[in-house]
């Protein structure tokens, strides 16, 4: 009976948990935003999250903000003749009505430039960051660091 009862305790916390690296605007959903960690004297990182447009109109991911870089891009990395590329997003990145979009290593991301700190796996606080929405506005979200390796599977929530 006391198993039971802590085992309740214990989901119910993990659940809260998982739960609390959700956002919500409007009609969005924003899901575990994460970047990976950088070395020492790296200028850039990569910012990774997924986003469900739960409403009638598209919406559009068209920049955002972190106190830890000086700029913030909205990214896509696309394969050319066998040759990755990346490039910016100048008028974002939709996201249509009933739809989410991923972004991820490799695929549509977000890029933190002119780093003003690295960024450490399990940083504590998390590095906060805004993101900017064309109808819905804005949010402030944190970006859990993980390993400098992760991909979108890798990380935990």
């Amino acid at each position: 009976m006391v198993r039971n009862f802590l085992f309740a305790i214990v989901m119910t916390f993990a659940a809260s948990a998982a739960s609390a690296h959700e956002y919500e605007l409007g009609q969005l959903k924003i899901g575990h935003p994460w970047a990976r960690a950088t070395p020492k004297g790296a200028a850039v990182a990569g910012g990774y999250l997924k986003i469900t447009n739960n409403g009638k109109q598209a919406d559009r991911l068209i920049g955002g903000s972190a106190a830890f870089a000086g700029r913030f891009e909205v990214h896509e990395m696309s394969q050319e003749g066998g040759v990755m590329k990346m490039r910016h997003l100048p008028k974002g990145l939709e996201i249509k009505p009933g739809e989410t979009v991923e972004l991820k290593p490799g695929s549509f991301h977000v890029m933190f430039m002119d780093l003003k700190q690295p960024l450490v796996k399990d940083q504590k606080p998390r590095p906060k960051g805004t993101l900017v929405f064309e109808k819905a506005g804005t949010i402030e979200v944190e970006f859990t660091v993980e390993a400098i390796g992760s991909s979108p599977g890798g990380h935990h929530h």
